[in-house]
């Protein structure tokens, strides 16, 4: 529902907030991020991104004595040889991988109407799998896209990298209309070439095909897409006629929201939409999960991730 402007309102030059007090204010909200995203990194998350995603393979890490029920196919002849009793190589999983977060910053994300807006949960969500991937030794990098790729970082590591991806995600703030998941997949198949662990964070309020793309990612990469989406997009409450406002084309049309069919009809269109992305993500065997903004989202990353381990 549009707001209109009340002028008296308006704060008095000596109330206005300076541009010191701004700038400690977003960073006592980013440290109240990073404490939380840590928290729920180092409690529960860590452990489980470890288990749910493979290394690049096995290296060589040492060489040991021989114990009963080892494998006499690792034994090191060489060594045994000159030690005169036997000896086995050790290997361990390569770790270091690359996590890439493909995150959607249009204006569609700028909407919520519990507690928190899309935009707030993508960002804690990020923080999560980021801090969960350089406690693991992995680098992570970064797309942000609306209807187009608006930026790119590059993947390193270290905690002042995951902090300015935080920042970046708190203080976009996207000009562009639409959503185009297909513009950002193209980006992402082409400077990824080695193989990654891929999520795509959006709210998916795009009507274009992006099958040929996403399955491109989906072979070369782990990928993973994760919907946010607010209930009030699928569930529209009887408040009469209100102005609506299209946050990605910013067209404003009038609806009767006491009208039954009406509400209906955007349920339906939710859920299909919902069902086609699904069914897309299935079939190009990539992971999809769905979190309401008022559901707990530890609870549904926890249960992508078991799911993950279990299929190892």
């Amino acid at each position: 529902m549009a707001l209109s402007e009340n002028k008296n309102s308006a704060v008095k030059p000596s109330q206005q907030p300076t541009v010191n007090s701004q700038q400690t204010d977003k960073q006592k909200k980013l440290r109240r991020i990073e404490i939380k995203t840590r928290k729920l990194s180092n409690q529960v998350f860590s452990g489980s991104y470890h288990s749910a995603f493979k290394g690049r393979g096995m290296s060589f890490s040492e060489v040991r004595e021989y114990q009963y029920g080892d494998d006499i196919r690792s034994i090191d002849w060489n060594v045994t040889a000159r030690a005169g009793k036997p000896f086995i190589k050790v290997f361990e999983e390569e770790r270091e991988l690359t996590l890439m977060l493909l995150i959607d910053v249009s204006r569609s994300t700028l909407f919520g109407t519990q507690t928190e807006f899309k935009k707030e949960i993508i960002e804690i969500i990020s923080g999560i799998l980021a801090f969960s991937a350089i406690t693991n030794n992995d680098k992570v990098g970064v797309i942000f896209f609306s209807d187009k790729v608006e930026r790119f970082i590059p993947a390193k590591k270290g905690k002042s990298h995951i902090m300015r991806i935080i920042s970046e995600i708190d203080g976009f703030d996207s000009k562009e209309p639409g959503t185009s998941i297909a513009e950002a997949l193209k980006y992402f198949n082409n400077v990824n070439k080695k193989k990654s662990i891929a999520f795509l964070i959006s709210d998916f309020m795009t009507t274009e095909d992006f099958t040929k793309e996403l399955n491109v990612s989906a072979r070369k990469h782990d990928f993973i897409g994760i919907q946010i989406y607010d209930k009030r997009s699928r569930m529209m409450e009887n408040v009469g006629t209100v102005l609506i406002k299209d946050a990605e084309s910013g067209a404003e049309f009038f609806a009767d929201t006491s009208n039954p069919k009406l509400r209906m009809q955007i349920q339906k269109s939710f859920d299909e939409q919902q069902k086609k992305t699904k069914e897309l993500f299935g079939k190009s065997g990539s992971q999809y999960v769905s979190i309401d903004t008022t559901a707990n989202y530890v609870t549904a990353l926890m249960k992508m991730f078991k799911e993950r381990e279990i299929k190892r």
